[in-house]
């Protein structure tokens, strides 16, 4: 039997993930391990570069064009990954969008006598 989803070398997207999937607090440790295993495979399949040759490859096609339902934890991965790459990132800070007028009368500085 022919093994699915095989890859030659790791995957990794430095450009949305530049800690790396696991490190970015967006994906498990599973779904990290295996998006680095299989994503080059994935990839390759769901772009049409790579010719599916298992079941489950064919159904992973199926899938990412929309005409079946993910059923598999790779099939759930992906779509996860390819939604987290498609969102826009929120970026919080502690500063508010109101900006604080200039007062320079709002401190007294007192000189220190030099005796």
């Amino acid at each position: 039997m022919q093994q699915s989803f095989v890859a030659t070398r790791r995957f990794f997207d430095d450009r949305n993930f530049p800690k790396g999937f696991t490190r970015s607090g967006r994906f498990t440790l599973a779904e990290g391990n295996l998006l680095e295993k299989h994503g080059i495979a994935l990839q390759e399949l769901e772009q049409g570069s790579r010719t599916p040759q298992t079941d489950e490859e064919h159904h992973f096609v199926m899938v990412c064009k929309g005409e079946a339902e993910a059923a598999s934890a790779v099939e759930k991965t992906w779509l996860k990954y390819k939604q987290r790459v498609q969102e826009k990132r929120k970026f919080h800070t502690v500063f508010g969008k109101k900006r604080i007028a200039d007062s320079s009368d709002d401190f007294s500085y007192v000189e220190a006598d030099s005796d």
